[in-house]
């Protein structure tokens, strides 16, 4: 029998213990991330326990990271991912019992829906779409389908000309890559970008990075080129057991002539191609999915990388 318990602080521990030991294990499930920036978000976390009976015997099986918006709740309305954490244990059987449980959870709490984000496969170090299935028998309905590009290093495909002639130049200009602390400059350089094209700014402040890296010193990683003593690009990566994602990629109009942050994503290839499986660049869709921005996918693809979709689902109560 599964149980729910809403998450507390009391089980602070055991939950970042679980994940970290979880088939589909993320850093940014970890309390520690997840709670940088709690006030912007009202947690609904959930806890999900195997009874026996019997025995009196409670096992903790799932976490899902939840926030409640109104009389929805989204996996997780602050995070890029979200969707069930589970153990190697979790076999198809028990999420779709999880599945139903949730829903009976839901129901008594007044939730008319659920958006569901679904992990991605390849951040898994083991098998874990038992989800993807239960939502599937639910009648849930995918509301987002959006394409990232990734880079699969045990089948590299050949930089094109274009990018390798970039990085090539930007050698020969003496851009150097450096592992850089300087969050404050590099989110200045990345919010004059999305203001130009977009009219938007990053979500992350300079601040909140340096906090997030502060607390997470193996995972977050800033790699900036540096050009006459400046930066001029500069590319934030996560860092995930399998897979490498470039949550932020920036370039001023020198860098984006020179080729520097061509050299910035070949550097980081390189360094990682040898200790990781994938280069996940992310999204280069809008409006939910049904918008592709060509040319940014253009520049992903041109460094070898193909689309795996990000899914996202809604689960009516």
């Amino acid at each position: 029998m599964i149980i729910i318990k809403p998450y507390t602080d009391e089980f602070r521990e055991m939950w970042n213990s679980f994940n970290k030991s979880a088939k589909n294990s993320l850093f940014m499930f970890d309390r520690n991330f997840m709670e940088y920036h709690k006030e912007r978000f009202m947690d609904n976390s959930l806890l999900f326990f195997d009874v026996d009976d019997q025995f009196s015997k409670e096992e903790l099986c799932a976490i899902l990271p939840l926030t409640k918006h109104g009389n929805e709740v989204i996996s997780h309305g602050g995070l890029t991912y979200g969707g069930f954490i589970t153990d190697y244990k979790m076999k198809q059987h028990r999420m779709n019992e999880c599945f139903e449980v949730l829903r009976k959870y839901m129901k008594q709490n007044g939730i008319d829906k659920i958006t569901y984000k679904t992990i991605p496969y390849f951040y898994h170090t083991n098998p874990a779409q038992e989800d993807l299935y239960s939502l599937f028998i639910n009648n849930a309905t995918p509301i987002k389908v959006e394409c990232s590009t990734v880079v699969d290093f045990a089948y590299p495909i050949k930089l094109l000309k274009g990018r390798k002639a970039q990085v090539t130049r930007s050698k020969r200009e003496g851009v150097e890559i450096i592992l850089s602390e300087d969050f404050d400059t590099f989110i200045e350089l990345e919010n004059s970008v999305l203001f130009e094209r977009h009219q938007t700014k990053a979500v992350h402040t300079g601040a909140e990075l340096k906090l997030l890296k502060d607390r997470f010193p193996e995972n977050i990683k800033l790699y900036s080129a540096m050009y006459q003593g400046k930066m001029i690009a500069g590319a934030v990566i996560f860092i995930y057991p399998n897979v490498v994602h470039t949550q932020y990629l920036a370039a001023n109009s020198i860098a984006r002539e020179i080729g520097a942050l061509d050299l910035t994503i070949y550097s980081i290839i390189e360094e990682y191609k040898i200790c990781k499986k994938f280069l996940d660049f992310g999204i280069s869709t809008e409006d939910a999915g049904r918008v592709l921005n060509t040319g940014l996918i253009s520049q992903k693809e041109g460094f070898g990388g193909r689309t795996v979709v990000y899914q996202t689902w809604e689960l009516k109560i």
